[in-house]
């Protein structure tokens, strides 16, 4: 039996399912039996279904007494059965204008809130094809140029037109009409059968939804009216005259100035001789430097007794001891006014033996300030010999060795400056700027290189943000070029814009090779070593895994030229073999390593400084396993050493500590012992024994090369 259908309009539902798409279609033509009773009225409805074919805009076509019969529901075999719920269940679609690629992160500078806000109402359109036509109207002027160019007639393209008209609507008038007489379409002598467009036949509804269109507004921002002052005044025949002589005067005198500019110059000349003289006079600039000398005569008698020391004294007690020496405490330096600062610099001068530099600051980032850079020489330790004072703390300094009265500074707010000792000013002569390169981070390490190609001096300096900084003192400025980028893995290429910038490593030490100009070395914050050229700023040549915490020190061998030193945070100082990426020797302090530094006299001797307040003292070619001294130089246990420097000529060190204080400490002779002379015999000197002696030490550690 036939399902009795519903009269009504026709309703259509998609349902939609992973495997298929079921279309049902109800239809108003009810039972099977009352088809058949309508059957003989089939030529009476016809016209009425014609009528509502013409209404509806549809042609019957053929086949179109087969829509009166009845249809039967047909479905594939692979159609999903479907329960009577899920067949009622509607999906529904909702289509959006919104572009999913539109970006929403879209941000503008607002200068009435003077910050970066984000765009509320991004652009949604997505443009997919564009082209652009070249059809031209057939009445245009061009149009006829064209035509009259490739001589074409006009009357044979109207004709064309005209002639196509008539034709199609004399064929649809004549297919039109037998269909709506016989429901069939004949087909034309000499023609071929066109194909006739089936009517829908059940009903389409069309559903649409309008977007939101967001409300515009409106932004605008007043400023204040600037300020307004009336102001009046009566101008006469007088008023004006007096203001054009006025004018007339001043013209004059700027003339009369021009030409006794020369005579101003030598009137200057003149007036800065009599300054010269005045100042000469002066009874302090009189006895100023007769003064600085009576004080060092005076304070040498106070402390003769470590003058003395200091020249002539041994400690005997060495012949009774085979391999261990002690250090004899000499002068201490201290300025009052630089008592909380921390020593975090020390440098002596080439030239002058005597005298040395200190950079104070802090290493604790919490309690950062002022600095002060001083200048101390052993003859002379109660005052300095010059202060400059600083706005922010200095990290580190180096001393210029052909010109020793230029001193590179780095400071903790990411500055470089350059201080002259023959200027009276306290300010640098050089100094970088925020325009000017200047580090974001604490500058560790300042080194002065070779003059360039044009003799311009030049220092390099490293930073916690990842660059080596070439610094060149270009007449008044400092013009900086970036030597390298450090990176966790591996050096920065320069040039790559957009692609994912890799982590920064921090460099907190650097130094350069002795002998190799564009070789040198920089310690990471995360305990690895770099060795560096000047001329691949891409890579890094070799990297050295070693230690676990801040490389706080690294250091070239004065001798060797394979050898180097490094000192870290965790509680190791540890030998190298550039060549060799596993350390050489690897000496355990037992607390925080400051500073480490090679002695100027042999190659096999360096010294280390502790957080504990304790100075540890090597010599390989006696001990390759412990210090030779290891002696505590503070009053106070709290108080850290935090560097160490050797004298390039006489046998005594300098250590600083975080309480300002600067000590001198003198070797005992088994700290600097050489070998004996036998009878007869002149033992070789100079930097090849050293060589040699350093040598001696790695062959015994270094793996025996195969035979071929």
């Amino acid at each position: 039996m036939p399902v009795p259908q519903k009269t009504g309009p026709v309703k259509t539902k998609l349902l939609l399912t992973r495997k298929s798409l079921e279309l049902f279609i109800y239809f108003p033509l009810g039972t099977h039996a009352q088809r058949s009773q309508k059957a003989p009225a089939a030529k009476t409805t016809k016209t009425a279904s014609k009528k509502k074919d013409e209404e509806d805009g549809t042609d019957a076509g053929e086949g179109g007494d087969e829509w009166s019969q009845g249809k039967t529901l047909i479905k594939p075999p692979d159609q999903l059965d479907l329960s009577e719920a899920e067949l009622k269940e509607e999906i529904t679609r909702i289509l959006t204008a919104n572009n999913p690629h539109a970006p929403q992160n879209i941000v503008r500078y607002s200068f009435k809130e003077r910050s970066f806000k984000q765009i509320s109402s991004v652009d949604q359109m997505a443009v997919h094809f564009v082209l652009e036509g070249n059809l031209l109207h057939q009445d245009s002027d061009e149009a006829r140029r064209q035509r009259a160019k490739q001589g074409l007639p006009e009357a044979v393209v109207e004709v064309k037109t005209e002639k196509e008209k008539p034709d199609a609507s004399a064929t649809g008038g004549d297919d039109g009409g037998d269909s709506e007489e016989t429901g069939e379409a004949k087909p034309s002598k000499g023609k071929p059968k066109k194909e006739q467009k089936l009517t829908n036949q059940f009903n389409y509804s069309e559903r649409a939804s309008q977007t939101l269109n967001n409300p515009l507004r409106e932004r605008g921002c007043q400023t204040e009216p600037p300020p307004r002052s009336n102001f009046s005044s009566t101008a006469n025949q007088w008023e004006i005259y007096d203001v054009y002589v006025e004018e007339l005067q001043k013209q004059e005198k700027n003339k009369e100035k021009q030409k006794a500019a020369p005579s101003k110059k030598e009137e200057d000349r003149a007036r800065k001789k009599m300054m010269m003289m005045e100042t000469q006079s002066d009874d302090i600039t009189k006895v100023a430097k007769v003064a600085k000398i009576i004080e060092r005569m005076v304070n040498q008698n106070t402390f003769d007794d470590i003058a003395q020391d200091f020249k002539y004294f041994e400690d005997a007690s060495d012949e009774f001891r085979e391999q261990e020496g002690t250090l004899l405490p000499l002068w201490k330096f201290q300025y009052e006014k630089a008592k909380r600062l921390s020593v975090t610099a020390l440098c002596w001068n080439q030239s002058y033996q005597d005298l040395f530099a200190v950079g104070l600051g802090s290493y604790d980032f919490t309690k950062q300030g002022r600095g002060m850079l001083v200048f101390y020489s052993l003859k002379n330790s109660t005052f300095p010999e010059y202060i400059y004072p600083t706005n922010s703390g200095i990290m580190c300094l180096d001393i210029q060795e052909r010109l020793p009265y230029l001193v590179a500074v780095g400071f903790y707010d990411g500055c470089v400056a350059v201080y002259n000792l023959k200027e009276d000013s306290v300010l640098p002569v050089y100094k970088s700027t925020a325009k000017a390169g200047k580090h974001t981070d604490p500058v560790w390490q300042v080194r002065w290189q070779k003059d360039d190609m044009d003799n311009n001096h030049n220092f390099f300096s490293v930073s916690s943000d990842g660059r080596v900084v070439s610094w060149t003192l270009v007449k008044n400025e400092l013009v900086f070029t970036d030597i390298i980028k450090l990176a966790l893995e591996g050096a920065i290429p320069e040039g790559l814009e957009g692609v994912q910038q890799p982590t920064i490593a921090c460099g907190t030490s650097f130094d350069f090779h002795k002998q190799i100009d564009y070789l040198f070395l920089v310690g990471t914050e995360e305990g690895k070593i770099h060795k560096c050229s000047k001329a691949y700023s891409s890579q890094f040549l070799e990297t050295y895994e070693g230690h676990n915490m801040a490389v706080d020190a690294v250091r070239w061998n004065v001798f060797h030229s394979k050898v180097f030193i490094s000192c870290s945070s965790d509680w190791t100082v540890r030998i190298w073999d550039h060549t060799i990426k596993t350390p050489m020797f690897t000496f355990d302090l037992n607390a925080a390593v400051g500073d480490v530094a090679w002695s100027p006299y042999s190659s096999t001797v360096f010294a280390a400084v502790t957080t504990d307040g304790k100075v540890h003292i090597f010599d390989l070619s006696v001990n390759k396993y412990e210090a030779i001294c290891r002696q505590p130089v503070v009053a106070k246990k709290k108080t850290k050493l935090t560097h160490i420097e050797f004298n390039p000529v006489h046998p005594i060190v300098i250590v600083g500590d975080d309480r300002g204080f600067v000590t001198s400490l003198k070797l005992s002779p088994n700290l600097r012992k050489k070998p004996k002379e036998k009878k007869g015999q002149e033992l070789p000197k100079g930097p090849e024994v050293e060589v040699a002696k350093m040598e001696k030490l790695l062959s015994l550690l270094r793996e025996p090369e195969p035979n071929p």
